[in-house]
Order: structure tokens, then C-alpha cells, then sequence
């Protein structure tokens, strides 16, 4: 148990100075920004912890329907980047070499005529900072998961 901690603090620290520009702080100053990155890492950290779950639920939802598939299955962090900061949790899918150099989803957020639509792309990457991932082409965004906090 406290190597988990001891990794939820580095990755809150990691967070810190990859995620920070992400979050929206509204009051607060320093402590805003502290809570921020605490939410963020904390979430992070829920989705590390219980991503074998997840994905065991939502291949279980969809081997209900005529609609899942063969491919491999991984549940990871997503972080949304556009007018605010996000962080959540996203189910991948694809070949199994390709889904085990995933290690995060990035959302892309906009707005489309005149706020009429809002979009999300949704895409797998290598990296967690959004500043410095690449694309893992060949995997999709199977599902995507909201934390309550």
C-alpha cells in the first residue's frame, strides 16, 4: 500500500508540471492550483487502480449486443484539453501491440457553428502530457468513462 502512495505523490508531482497549464482555477490562487493538481492525480490514480475493472464492465456491457469485438481492451486516463482542463478515464481498443503502447487518451475539445455543436476528438496516445504525446494510429476510443468526484 505505500508504494501506492508513494507513486500517487510522484505522479502528482509529474502532474504538477505536465497538467498544470490544464487546470481552470476559478479562486484560490496557490491553493486552487493545488487542489487542481491533487484532484488530477487523484483521479489519475483512481483510473489506474481500478482500469482492470472498468474495462472487465464495459466488455461485459458490450458482449451484451451484437456490437463487441476481438480486439484488445484498456482501460486509460483521458485528459480533455480546450477551454478547461479535464481528466477522466477511457476504455481503448485495437491490436494488442498497439494498445499496450497506449498510455493515455487526449480529448480535443471546440466549438462548431457558433457553439452550435460541441466536439470531442478522442485520441489514443503514447504519453500522458499533452504537450509531448504521439498518436498510437491503429487504436480507437471504445468508451469513454466519467468520474464523480
Amino acid at each position: 500500500m505505500k508504494k501506492k502512495w508513494i507513486a500517487a505523490a510522484a505522479l502528482c508531482g509529474y502532474l504538477a508540471g505536465s497538467a498544470l497549464p490544464l487546470a481552470t482555477v476559478q479562486a484560490g490562487g496557490v491553493l486552487g492550483t493545488l487542489g487542481s493538481v491533487v484532484k488530477t492525480g487523484g483521479i489519475v490514480y483512481l483510473v489506474d487502480t481500478y482500469a482492470d475493472q472498468i474495462n472487465t464492465f464495459i466488455n461485459k456491457l458490450t458482449s451484451k449486443y451484437p456490437i463487441s469485438d476481438n480486439y484488445a481492451t484498456k482501460v486509460v486516463p483521458i485528459i480533455a484539453v480546450g477551454t478547461k482542463g479535464y481528466v477522466g478515464a477511457a476504455q481503448i481498443s485495437g491490436p494488442v501491440s498497439k494498445v499496450e503502447q497506449c498510455k493515455g487518451a487526449l480529448a480535443l475539445e471546440g466549438e462548431f457553428l457558433n457553439r452550435t455543436f460541441r466536439i470531442q476528438a478522442l485520441i489514443p496516445v503514447d504519453s500522458l502530457d499533452p504537450s509531448n504525446c504521439t498518436r498510437i494510429q491503429g487504436v480507437g476510443v471504445s468508451a469513454k468513462i466519467d468520474v464523480a468526484i
